[in-house]
């Protein structure tokens, strides 16, 4: 058996983990205050986490101008639904299980803010018209009932560099993704190049 030490309980994992402060455990509030929709102002990535009814995850990034996703009121927010590919899997996930979690990020700033709610698809035009992109609606939304917001600390992307530029590798040595895609489909049509000009029309012409 691969993994033969597993933690089952809570109680096993406090004992290894520890309590957290005070100052954690006050940190958690149920709505969006000043403080977190300056945050969600400046940010211009997130990444969303959905599940389906049966606990199949997944988590999808989201990205746009700073402050792309819009804050309704103090405790409802939408984002936008951009041109994708059509695979849907945050928005299949919501319609049968409306639980998500967002993770927003601020360009080199080491704090997240994470936002945790209820999720629905929305096409109310007044409100996708707010987030319109050279005279282009989103087709959809997807708007958020908050029910906890708290800021997250920096360790995880200090530990990683994230933001540190002499940290990140060679751009010639980065995976290149036309190569997975062909080696994931095996599509014996298709080659790897072909792959890339596909891949380069859409980052050019199908944003939005």
């Amino acid at each position: 058996m691969l993994f033969e030490h597993k933690v089952t309980t809570e109680e096993e994992l406090r004992s290894l983990i520890g309590q957290p402060s005070e100052l954690v455990k006050r940190k958690v509030i149920s709505y969006l205050d000043e403080h977190c929709r300056r945050f969600i102002s400046l940010s211009p990535f997130i990444v969303i986490a959905t599940s389906d009814q049966s606990g199949c995850c997944d988590a999808s990034p989201r990205g746009d101008m700073p402050g792309f996703v819009k804050v309704i009121d103090k405790k409802h927010l939408i984002i936008p639904e951009r041109p994708g590919n059509k695979r849907m899997d945050s928005m299949r996930n919501i319609l049968s299980n409306p639980k998500v979690g967002l993770l927003f990020f601020i360009p080199g700033l080491g704090e997240t803010l994470r936002v945790n709610g209820n999720a629905c698809l929305v096409r109310d035009e007044h409100l996708l018209a707010q987030m319109a992109v050279k005279g282009r609606n989103p087709l959809i939304g997807i708007g958020v009932e908050v029910e906890e917001c708290f800021i997250h600390c920096a360790k995880s992307l200090i530990r990683s560099r994230l933001w540190d530029a002499d940290s990140w590798p060679e751009r010639e040595t980065l995976p290149l993704a036309a190569n997975m895609l062909h080696a994931h489909a095996k599509l014996p049509d298709m080659t790897a190049e072909q792959i890339t000009e596909r891949l380069q029309e859409s980052y050019t012409k199908r944003l939005y």
